[in-house]
């Protein structure tokens, strides 16, 4: 049971917690009937606030929609100003460029183009809004004025600045300096870098907007007549120059010449200096075509739209390449000429332009790319017109060695070395200055079967195209077949003298003098490419030929010999016949020396150490003989005038003989 004092303080707790939980609960009352009058208060605001929006927004968006219209019409109108300014503009186009137009656009290119852009937005105006005004005959009127008078400025620009290269420019640019390891190219420039920047400008504009080829005509016949006047002007340069003072090549650089012979053809007076100074100008012709080709065709790159290029490059060079295509057929027929005369050296003029040729085709080629197959072919024909020509000249001067008639009176008559020998063995020299073009030209009109050269398939990879080796084959095989029908006509010949001794001297000057020839010239090393005895057979033929020689003396060193002599003993008495064989033995001896000297002493052999060597060998034979024969008879008593037997001494009779084939004695 709780204690009554405990019960109270615990009810009067409640009771205040109640009292106060009372106090809480009117508070909140309070407020809640606070804020629900501010609520309706505020929806009260509200909705008069939405009630004057809709009044303000049904008054406000008329004047709006009103101003917009208004800004819309003020645009409308400055923009139909701004048209009407404009084509009033056009309308007035005509005679705002009237002056520029009339003075043209030389000297102010970039003024003009821009007059003749208003004039040409002009012409699209009226073609579009009103094609049937007398203005747009007007504009178009004005329009192709400019485009004429651009097309004259081209003209004009390009016939004032192009000018023929100079020659000595031209052989610097062409020539070749071999101690230079790192060639400095020479630049063609041919026209001013403001000229060509303007020329490219006016160009572009013709292409552009002008709708005009008619330039590309302009130019290529301009820059054709610069490229013919160049080269004819590097003719003019060898002919003036080797003229007055010998001097063909440019003093800025030193060209090795490699496409010129080395040695001369044989001399046709008044004829030969002329011809290799034609050869050398017709060969730095050709390089100079190629140089300026190429540098015509970088500047037409420039100027040229590119599906033109080729087009128009074709025809800049027709006219140059067809002169030098022609010049090149006149040395063709001009050899042709040559070998109907039978003037075979001639032909040889052909060579160093063949090789020539031949070793520029590939840059020749390249710089013809892309043009007319007509073109292109031009070269190969011209070098295929050489090759048949050289080698019909080859064949034919082969024939003519073995052909040779054997007249009386054009036979040396000291039994010297033949005129068709030397003629024959200079040619074949000079051909082993061209010995690749000379193996190519026999080649190239698929002569290997006349001299029996077996052809490895791998030796040719078409028709007419043989290797090197082939080559040098198939020309070592013609040398042969030349120097084997010079032999034959030699032997022929040289039945015509009637004395043996003077054919064996003769046959030997020739011989020799082909063996010499074939070793200083190197030609002997082609020759065995095919002989490989050769030399030895030479050198075999000259010694016959010594030996047939030395049986001539036989009839003088016969009486030299024991036939006849009559047997004594030493005191003994000789017997008239005896003593007369002996006489006549030295009657024989004398008069067969003095009648071998006589005729012998004129005859010749030009080569010093053979002359010294059959003098050296023929002193030894008669001399030895001769004392022998002394010595048998030098206790004999056969005369009573012994010294009208015993004429000359041995050393008399060496004497006589050392002036054997010394025809200045």
């Amino acid at each position: 049971m709780i204690p009554t004092e405990d019960a109270s303080a615990r009810k009067r707790k409640i009771e205040e917690k109640l009292k106060q939980e009372q106090e809480t609960l009117s508070f909140i009352r309070e407020n809640l009937e606070k804020s629900d009058q501010l609520t309706k208060g505020m929806v009260s605001i509200l909705s008069s606030f939405e009630s004057r929006l809709m009044q303000l927004e049904n008054s406000i968006i008329p004047v709006h929609k009103q101003t917009e219209n208004l800004q819309r019409l003020q645009e409308n109108v400055d923009k139909t100003l701004s048209c009407m300014d404009h084509v009033i503009s056009y309308y007035h186009v005509a005679k705002d460029t009237d002056r520029i137009i009339r003075e043209g656009p030389t000297g102010r290119l970039d003024e003009y183009l821009a007059c003749i852009a208003k004039i040409q937005k002009a012409v699209e105006y009226f073609q579009d809004n009103n094609p049937d005004s007398p203005e747009l005959n007007t504009v178009k009127a004005r329009f192709e004025k400019g485009k004429e008078l651009l097309e004259a400025e081209f003209r004009s620009l390009l016939t004032r600045y192009s000018k023929p290269v100079p020659p000595i420019l031209i052989l610097d640019a062409i020539s070749v300096d071999e101690e230079l390891e790192v060639q400095e190219e020479v630049v063609l420039e041919h026209l001013p870098e403001a000229v060509l920047q303007d020329i490219i400008c006016i160009a572009g504009w013709l292409v552009e907007y002008g709708r005009n080829q008619d330039f590309m005509n302009v130019y290529f016949q301009i820059r054709s007549n610069q490229l013919d006047r160049s080269i004819k002007g590097l003719k003019d340069h060898f002919r003036k120059n080797s003229a007055s003072s010998g001097i063909l090549y440019s003093p800025a650089v030193q060209t090795k010449r490699k496409d010129t012979p080395t040695k001369k053809a044989p001399k046709r007076p008044g004829k030969d200096d002329v011809l290799d100074i034609e050869i050398d100008s017709y060969i730095h012709c050709i390089s100079a075509f190629v140089k300026l080709a190429q540098s015509e065709y970088a500047l037409l790159t420039e100027i040229i739209p590119e599906h033109h290029q080729k087009k128009t490059f074709d025809s800049l060079i027709q006219e140059a390449l067809d002169n030098l295509m022609l010049e090149g057929d006149n040395i063709v027929s001009a050899a042709r000429r040559a070998i109907m005369r039978h003037d075979y050296s001639a032909v040889l003029t052909i060579f160093p332009i063949l090789r020539h040729l031949k070793m520029n085709k590939s840059e020749f080629d390249a710089t013809l790319q892309g043009t007319a197959a007509s073109t292109k072919n031009k070269l190969p024909t011209l070098i295929t017109s050489m090759e048949t020509i050289g080698a019909k000249a080859l064949e034919e001067f082969a024939d003519s060695i073995k052909n040779d008639p054997d007249k009386e009176y054009n036979m040396p008559k000291d039994g010297t070395v033949h005129e068709l020998t030397s003629n024959a063995i200079l040619f074949l020299q000079q051909l082993l200055d061209f010995h690749e073009t000379a193996g190519a030209m026999l080649a190239s009109q698929v002569l290997g079967d006349t001299y029996n050269i077996p052809l490895d398939p791998r030796e040719t990879s078409s028709a007419s195209s043989y290797t090197s080796d082939f080559n040098k084959r198939l020309l070592s095989a013609y040398i042969c077949k030349v120097l084997g029908n010079l032999q034959l006509n030699l032997l022929s010949k040289s039945k015509v003298y009637e004395d043996s001794a003077l054919s064996a001297i003769f046959l030997h000057n020739n011989y020799n003098y082909i063996l010499k020839s074939l070793e200083k010239s190197e030609l002997i090393q082609l020759v065995t490419v095919t002989q490989k005895r050769a030399e030895t057979s030479y050198r075999e033929l000259i010694e016959q030929q010594i030996d047939t020689y030395q049986r001539s003396w036989l009839k003088v060193t016969e009486h030299l010999t024991d036939r006849n002599m009559p047997v004594f003993q030493p005191g003994t008495k000789l017997k008239d016949k005896e003593r007369q064989v002996i006489k006549d033995k030295f009657k024989g001896f004398n008069d067969g020396l003095e009648e071998l000297c006589k005729i012998q002493k004129g005859w010749a052999i030009p080569d010093k150490e053979q002359r010294d060597f059959i003098r050296q060998a023929q002193k030894k034979i008669v001399s030895d003989a001769y004392r022998a024969f002394l010595h048998r008879c030098a206790n004999i008593s056969f005369t009573k005038n012994p010294e009208k037997y015993h004429k000359y001494r041995p050393e008399e009779v060496e004497e006589m003989i050392e002036k054997l084939f010394d025809t200045s004695a």
